[in-house]
């Protein structure tokens, strides 16, 4: 597509090329908060953090959860680098519920060997997840 106003967007898992094309706008969660990107946007990298990534084409949106990562914004390209991205029908609602409520159990009761870091990611991802299916 040859029209100004689109970009190009890749988005990378370590199991494969998640996504590739041209897009107008994307919306995505990082560690500085909601961030929408089109065309032109000032070069820049983030860190992505667990959330749904709103993807515009030409032809409609597509969103998927995606998890962990950082991008890199040019002025006409914009590649993500994530730990796991997701389409709505890749997910097991019953999978995600189960890992949210362990992650919610381990953070509640604590003890010693509780690792909160671990115990925050793997509930902010099942949370991904969940938001993603309930749209």
């Amino acid at each position: 597509m040859a029209d100004e106003k689109y970009f190009d967007l890749e988005i990378i898992s370590p199991e494969r090329t998640f996504y590739k094309g041209q897009v107008h706008f994307l919306e995505l969660t990082t560690s500085e908060g909601e961030i929408g990107i089109y065309k032109n946007h000032i070069p820049m990298t983030n860190v992505v953090v667990p959330g749904i990534v709103t993807i515009h084409e030409a032809d409609g949106v597509k969103e998927a959860a995606l998890h962990s990562g950082f991008m890199v914004i040019l002025q006409d390209s914009v590649k993500i680098m994530a730990e796991v991205a997701e389409w709505p029908d890749e997910i097991d609602e019953n999978r995600a519920n189960e890992a949210k409520i362990r992650a919610e159990r381990r953070l509640r009761e604590g003890g010693d060997g509780i690792d909160y870091v671990r115990a925050e990611a793997a509930l902010k991802r099942s949370i991904a997840r969940l938001n993603l299916l309930g749209k």
